[in-house]
């Protein structure tokens, strides 16, 4: 009896495929399947045959769902080692993608959320079709959208970062290609001649892709709310934030009630944290300074009570009810937050690959 592989290494053509390979769990990435993946890719860093990397997966509606959180969780109940050794090694995977010497492609053919988002980003091309989903949703479980979000988010227009950040807001292919996080829009029907051609031809990758993209891309609908985020969404601080929603709401902006109502199921604390987070990325230089203070902040939230908590409620009982510590954001105060970032001592700190 042969056991199912969860993520696929192989060389086909002139192109390395990293195919994801756990449809029953949408494909979340455990820390076999990023070591895998880490390791296939440094053994085609200096393989001539190798040209392109094609990251994908194998069937189901899922691209990658994120990183297996339940596992996770409960490896910090048991053990704490087996926890942070798993965001040390998908940090490690997201700065080798980052700094790959040679072109990637992502399909982003279906759900797509939080560590599915860390190794769609740092390919040169990011293909999405009517069947992506986008989000980073970790504030649910009382984490921030870490695997290099800051970066990627800091850098959109306006205050979209803070946005997209605190509600977890899901994207559809369309709204991803306008807002550029994907570089293409294909119809889900045309992904495999797309694979296929490039795999073939590796040097005409854009070409083929823009070849093979929707010519009527439909509307983005997010596009309609910018002003309102950039307006709402203006202030740094978290209860400035709902202040600014509930005047809305109070003014007949339904809009602007829904989105209070979203922020406040999630965690206080994770939601002070990222917003911290997105003030502090664009001040990191290079991404490996980005890997090194997200992996900083995540080492302490994963032992926050939030985020069992979260986890719990969202995806072990099911209940939706979670019980955050505290629930009242204004009592969490700055040198709570500024904690978080504090740099780890020397030898806990993250480091990439040498090369």
């Amino acid at each position: 009896m042969t056991t199912q592989q969860d993520v696929l290494t192989i060389k086909e053509g002139l192109a390395g495929r990293l195919r994801l390979n756990r449809p029953k769990a949408l494909h979340s990435l455990n820390r076999q399947m990023v070591r895998d993946m880490a390791t296939a890719l440094l053994e085609w860093r200096n393989d001539p045959d190798v040209r392109i990397i094609l990251i994908d997966h194998t069937e189901g509606r899922g691209f990658c769902a994120g990183g297996d959180v339940v596992t996770i969780a409960n490896s910090v109940d048991g053990a704490e080692e087996a926890a942070r050794a798993f965001f040390f090694d998908e940090y490690r995977l997201n700065h080798l993608e980052y700094t790959y010497p040679k072109p990637g492609v992502a399909f982003m053919d279906g759900i797509t959320m939080g560590g599915g988002v860390g190794i769609a980003c740092p390919c040169r091309f990011r293909v999405a079709t009517e069947r992506t989903l986008l989000a980073m949703p970790e504030t649910t479980i009382g984490i921030f959208p870490d695997v290099g979000g800051g970066r990627y988010l800091s850098r959109l227009r306006g205050r979209l970062a803070q946005f997209l950040a605190l509600t977890g807001a899901r994207l559809d292919g369309a709204e991803c290609f306008r807002l550029r996080l994907a570089t293409h829009y294909l119809p889900s029907d045309r992904v495999e001649e797309a694979k296929e051609r490039i795999i073939a031809q590796p040097f005409r990758v854009e070409a083929i892709l823009d070849e093979l993209s929707e010519e009527n891309v439909p509307e983005a609908r997010i596009m309609g709310n910018l002003n309102k985020i950039d307006r709402y969404f203006t202030s740094d601080r978290l209860e400035e934030i709902l202040e600014a929603l509930d005047a809305g709401a109070t003014e007949g902006d339904e809009w602007a009630r829904a989105e209070a109502e979203t922020i406040r199921k999630k965690s206080p604390m994770a939601c002070k944290v990222t917003l911290k987070l997105l003030v502090e990325s664009p001040y990191q230089l290079h991404f490996v300074d980005e890997m090194r203070m997200e992996y900083g902040i995540m080492v302490r939230l994963i032992h926050h009570p939030d985020f069992r908590e979260g986890v719990r409620a969202l995806l072990i009982d099911k209940d939706n009810a979670p019980n955050w510590h505290p629930t009242n954001p204004a009592v969490i105060g700055d040198a709570e937050v500024q904690a978080f970032f504090e740099p780890l001592p020397i030898e806990e700190q993250w480091r990439p690959f040498d090369f």
